[in-house]
């Protein structure tokens, strides 16, 4: 769950990097860019622990 909010986040700030670099503009200011690439970051890093804690939890059962 986190993985994926965490690729469609990241998806929205791509596609926002690659309308500016085309010339139309992206819709996201500098500060929008930074804190959707920081929510993308820190979902991903949820989607690692909490995979690394499923992974804890089967090995020690």
């Amino acid at each position: 769950m986190f993985l994926m909010a965490s690729v469609c986040v990241f998806a929205v700030f791509f596609a926002n990097v690659a309308l500016g670099a085309f010339g139309s503009g992206g819709f996201l200011s500098d500060v929008g860019e930074m804190v959707i690439l920081f929510a993308a970051s820190i979902l991903f890093v949820a989607a690692i622990l909490k995979k690394e804690a499923d992974q804890k939890n089967q090995d020690g059962s």
